[in-house]
């Protein structure tokens, strides 16, 4: 774990013991002190043979030092310039507080790369029970993956906002995939849990925006319940993100449960997909509509092929609107009024741009 978390330790302590406390490791290299002056040097005693002491505090010369074990290992040596018991008790304090510290941030790196080999599929299935239960987490469970998905940054990475968003928390767990990746799983009440969902989702969103400065946009897999299924969770969230940003690259948040339609074409096989494009708009008329007549057609679909509401938010007059859902009829053979061909319409536009994506030619 990062020495930053035993230097503020000692930074909010050093006013309260009044005397130097630091941290060095058993080369002697100090990795915290009160007297940041002196960290990164080497401590003016030798300490090495502490090491090798079956008991675990020495006083020598005025300081006194404390060895600090982990889980029947010595993980680092405290020590304080004092040689008294008042100086001593204050020392065992802090070796107890910085051992609790280490053991805490251990369970919870070892619970994030078991995470992470689970939802990686790095780790057989019949091992995810046993070791979930070495680590104390409970198996099943109600969870949902997050994938955050930003631009890169030069200092402030987006794990960092998201892990201040949830701090040290035993069930929320924050995953760093490489620098423009972030996955958060998040434990829920109930499976039905929505609108915590999408609370999360806009908390980062806004978070990263307002810190970052950046981008971010979020794919949200199925809630799941057991670890075993969180990689399926991550699966869908990817490809939340993948195929929303076809379909719906305006969108910041994206839901794989809310993909709809465009979920299914990205299962299609591209060659179906020219086929029905081929039969739908025949001799590529599709590509004499020009621009106006398009954002015209997805108005008319945001305002349910309503003509009058459709022509009031396009400023248009009613006659107008109706002229050019004439001439689509005229080209494609589509009545765009009526529910069915306004269906095989909306359908091909997805199509056509799901193939544009790909860079293929119809």
């Amino acid at each position: 774990m990062s020495v930053r978390m035993y230097q503020n330790l000692f930074n909010q302590t050093k006013d309260i013991i009044h005397k130097e406390i630091g941290l060095m490791d058993e080369t002697g290299i100090i990795l915290a002190c009160s007297d940041e002056r002196k960290i990164g040097t080497i401590a003016p005693l030798i300490i090495s043979d502490l090491v090798w002491r079956p008991n675990n505090t020495a006083v020598l010369e005025s300081f006194t030092y404390q060895k600090v074990i982990v889980r029947n290992k010595m993980e680092y040596i405290a020590y304080i310039a004092s040689d008294d018991s008042e100086g001593l008790n204050y020392l065992s304090l802090i070796v107890i507080n910085i051992a609790n510290m280490k053991s805490y941030y251990d369970d919870k790196f070892d619970k994030i790369n078991f995470i992470k080999n689970v939802i990686m599929d790095n780790i057989l299935p019949g091992d995810i029970p046993l070791r979930a239960k070495e680590l104390h987490l409970p198996y099943n469970a109600f969870r949902v993956a997050f994938l955050v998905k930003t631009g890169k940054t030069k200092d402030i990475y987006a794990h960092d906002i998201i892990q201040g968003l949830f701090p040290n928390k035993a069930r929320d767990f924050i995953i760093i995939l490489d620098d423009e990746n972030t996955v958060l799983i998040k434990e829920l009440k109930s499976s039905e849990d929505y609108k915590e969902i999408e609370k999360t989702a806009n908390m980062i969103i806004d978070t990263i925006n307002a810190e970052l400065m950046v981008k971010a946009t979020v794919g949200i897999g199925m809630v799941v319940d057991s670890i075993k299924e969180l990689g399926r969770s991550f699966k869908e969230a990817q490809m939340a993100l993948h195929v929303g940003g076809i379909f719906e690259s305006d969108k910041r948040v994206i839901n794989y449960n809310n993909l709809g339609i465009g979920r299914l074409i990205y299962q299609l096989p591209t060659t179906l997909c020219k086929l029905f494009l081929k039969e739908v708009f025949k001799n590529g008329t599709f590509d004499s509509l020009d621009a106006e007549t398009v954002n015209t057609v997805q108005s008319f679909f945001e305002n349910n092929l309503n003509v009058s509401e459709t022509s009031r938010k396009l400023y248009i007059h009613r006659n107008t609107l109706v002229y050019r859902l004439e001439k689509i009829q005229k080209l494609t053979g589509l009545d765009l009024k009526t529910f069915d061909d306004a269906i095989v319409f909306k359908v091909a536009m997805l199509v056509k741009k799901y193939l544009d994506r790909n860079d293929m030619v119809i």
